[in-house]
């Protein structure tokens, strides 16, 4: 396991260097991103949406041609020994049709709170036992999915190093990470993502394990003793710590992507405030401004968050958030 000691003189190192490279080098504007969404039938559900024809709209009117897409423990397999495939194979397969490329994301932790979805069944077991069972959901899932064309790259858990985000999350375990990593190696031979909070991560043993690494980058967030905060961080403070990351710990990784970039408000315990608020939390300039800043870091692929966000505060009247999203995909 990588020491802690050893992980805390390297940030120091990296916010030593930043003052250096801020003054020899800036990351130029990426000319040609990539831009995709993460969608969440279960959000869009929340936010009392047809997610089926919210996906279809977003394929058909938005034209988004990557998409990161979840599949839920709890929902696939909400019996010990009955699983469902139903939603995430109509998602597969609508993106099948019009030739989307997939990140399906695996196990757990997956994007959306509660971040650990565990059916009701599986929560009561032993840690032991429930990772056997995490496993062979796992298999399930990869077996039934990997020759879909779409999917390009599976996702192993969802920051599975930020443990004390979530709720009923188990604790974080490297060892547990790889074995999930080694059974998907040997199903199939597909690119294997893992994330890190591109904020608060280290970075470290992700990208050690992954092909591709992918960090999320949030902006403004709610703090609870002193409210809504930005990170105070510049766009290179990402590519930098990638690149050294990659230098010295991880040369076999291939690449970092933006895995989630915040486009909709941080809206703390997921409570919906009015509309009106939330456009206050999170203008169109605010978009504009997290683009902009994502592009500075020179990844040249990007997932947004927000997708069904867009839309529900499309149909409460304030469409300007799915104008500005339509100008970034038809823009390549």
């Amino acid at each position: 396991m990588f020491k802690l000691k050893t992980v805390l003189k390297f940030l120091i190192l990296v916010f030593v260097l930043f003052t250096i490279f801020n003054a020899v080098y800036q990351v130029p504007f990426s000319q040609k991103i990539e831009y995709g969404v993460t969608f969440s039938p279960r959000f869009a559900r929340y936010l009392k949406l047809d997610w089926k024809k919210t996906y279809q709209e977003m394929l058909d009117e938005l034209k988004v041609k990557n998409v990161r897409l979840t599949s839920y423990w709890d929902i696939l397999q909400p019996e010990q020994d009955k699983f469902d495939f139903s939603e995430t194979d109509y998602l597969l397969s609508e993106a099948e049709k019009r030739g989307v490329r997939v990140i399906l994301v695996l196990g757990e932790r997956q994007p959306r709170w509660p971040e650990c979805h565990i059916p009701i069944w599986a929560k009561d077991l032993k840690l032991k036992d429930r990772q056997k069972k995490i496993l062979e959901f796992i298999q399930k899932t990869v077996e039934r999915y990997k020759n879909y064309p779409s999917v390009w790259a599976w996702q192993v858990e969802n920051e599975p190093f930020l443990s004390f985000f979530g709720e009923g999350c188990d604790k974080a375990d490297e060892n547990f990470l790889k074995t999930e990593i080694s059974l998907v190696r040997s199903l199939s031979n597909k690119k294997i993502i893992i994330s890190d909070s591109g904020e608060l991560g280290t970075w470290v043993v992700p990208m050690q394990a992954s092909d591709i690494f992918g960090t999320t980058i949030y902006r403004k967030v709610k703090d609870k003793f002193f409210g809504y905060v930005t990170y105070p961080v510049p766009p290179y403070f990402y590519s930098l710590k990638s690149g050294l990351i990659r230098k010295f710990f991880a040369p076999y990784n291939q690449k970092t992507i933006i895995v989630e970039l915040q486009s909709e408000p941080w809206l703390a315990g997921g409570d919906l405030i009015s509309q009106a608020e939330q456009s206050k939390i999170f203008s169109v300039k605010d978009f504009k401004n997290y683009i902009n800043f994502a592009g500075k870091t020179g990844f040249d692929e990007i997932y947004l968050w927000g997708v069904e966000w867009w839309y529900f505060m499309d149909k409460q009247g304030y469409p300007q958030y799915l104008d500005y999203a339509k100008t970034l995909f038809r823009s390549y």
